[in-house]
């Protein structure tokens, strides 16, 4: 088929209510529950705190899933932020928030979360030694995995489903082991209020990072079917689901281990495996977080191919990116230009083993940044567009959105200040980026393609 006769072809709505609660979950839940636990259980010092900044974590996302619910229930195409930062302050803000997912947010994120699978898989079958070893994985798993989804929407999803229902059932094991399988429980009372700020502002921002995902299925809404109704049902239940597993399974964490115990480990869910099963369960554990890295993953190559997808739509300079393959069913050329550039950034940081998660956190600015112009764009769009007016409206408007730019507000200012305060180099990779993507913006001499 020609270019032409590829551009005009639509995706299909083949992406059930499951498909897309998979997709919210397998996202949501990664590797980050096992890596903040620790740091925020210090930040609170008590379990009452613990367990409130959860569910505070809990509300702010369902709050934003609401908003989402509303923009994506109204224009349900391809893209998600994409299309409703263009409908409402424009092409150049669309622009620029692909602009900054193409080159380094998304790619900084698959590629962080691939290092991470590399780590583990390392302990289950070690390759080569060092960094090389890592890399390998690495790398392996990203080209894996877009081939999976270049094969297909039916593949790519199939895949997110499995990938996610078995790593629901792993931490349902953690979590039944946690409860009920140990002699020591220490109860959730309140011993003292934390009298410092600092503490709890760390945790709520560990919290948010923990819960960030859900806005994904935004990317995908012109293929769930009967996008209405199952986006808004995809994303409130996934958000519960999400919210549930997490209270739970810090409740385990908690019961086991204890504050003390919680704060002070370097690997939270070995430890507690370790107390109630012996170290035999290390495997377990190694086996458990590749497979959450691998349905993150996978959910995140799914999904943000079709902001670039939607971009080429749009903008006759970038249009081999908005091709859909009518044989393969699948936006080939978008998952294949997000692969080389995390290849290229995995290259580029292999030989540092800090260098993804400062890239990672540098990039968090504008992640918050984008998501904060987002929540505004519901505001003008909900004044200004009649298709908003019609699907469903976020409850208790105007204040769920007030309350949701308000928390994405602070957390651009948190990652603002904290990137400030560390002024590593991939700064400066990103300003660099960011003014080419400016000046790039002005170039559009086709406007929109027909």
């Amino acid at each position: 088929m020609n270019q032409a006769g590829l551009h005009t072809v639509k995706p299909k709505q083949q992406l059930t209510i499951l498909d897309a609660i998979s997709i919210i979950v397998g996202i949501v839940i990664g590797v980050g529950i096992y890596q903040v636990s620790p740091v925020i259980a210090a930040s609170v010092t008590t379990p009452a705190w613990l367990m409130l900044i959860w569910l505070i974590g809990g509300l702010l996302s369902m709050v934003g899933a609401l908003c989402y619910a509303e923009l994506a229930t109204a224009f349900p195409e391809e893209g998600g932020d994409y299309v409703y930062l263009t409908k409402a302050w424009g092409r150049r803000m669309g622009f620029l928030f692909a602009w900054a997912g193409f080159w380094i947010v998304r790619p900084a994120n698959i590629g962080a979360i691939a290092f991470i699978f590399a780590q583990y898989a390392q302990q289950v079958i070690p390759l080569l030694s060092g960094h090389n070893g890592l890399t390998i994985y690495a790398v392996s798993l990203v080209i894996l995995l877009t081939l999976v989804n270049i094969v297909g929407v039916k593949s790519g999803k199939w895949l997110q489903n499995i990938m996610t229902i078995a790593k629901v059932f792993g931490l349902l094991m953690i979590i039944t082991i946690g409860l009920f399988y140990t002699s020591t429980i220490e109860r959730v009372v309140i011993t003292h209020i934390p009298h410092s700020g600092s503490n709890l502002y760390l945790a709520l921002i560990l919290v948010l990072f923990a819960y960030g995902g859900w806005s994904n299925i935004s990317y995908v809404a012109a293929e769930v079917v009967q996008p209405g109704k199952n986006i808004l049902r995809s994303l409130v239940a996934g958000t519960i689901l999400v919210t549930a597993i997490y209270m739970v399974i810090n409740l385990a964490f908690l019961r086991t281990l204890g504050m003390e115990g919680m704060s002070n480990s370097q690997a939270i869910a070995f430890d507690m495996m370790n107390i109630t099963l012996g170290q035999g369960s290390a495997i377990f554990i190694s086996l458990l977080i590749c497979i959450t890295c691998i349905s993150a993953v996978n959910g995140m190559i799914f999904t943000e191919a079709r902001i670039y997808y939607a971009l080429g739509k749009d903008h006759r300079l970038y249009r081999l990116l908005g091709t859909w393959d009518t044989r393969l069913d699948a936006p080939v050329w978008s998952l294949t230009f997000q692969a080389i550039i995390t290849l290229v950034l995995i290259f580029l940081s292999g030989s540092d083993e800090n260098a993804f998660e400062r890239l990672v956190v540098l990039s968090a600015p504008l992640f918050w940044f984008f998501f904060l112009m987002t929540g505004l764009a519901l505001f003008r769009l909900h004044n200004r567009d009649k298709d908003i007016r019609t699907g469903f409206k976020v409850p208790l408007y105007p204040w769920t959105p007030i309350l949701f730019c308000l928390s994405t507000a602070f957390m651009l200012y948190a990652s603002l200040a904290y990137a400030y305060e560390q002024r590593h180099p991939e700064g400066y990779w990103i300003i660099i980026i960011m003014v080419l993507g400016i000046i790039a913006s002005f170039y559009d001499p086709a406007g929109r393609e027909k």
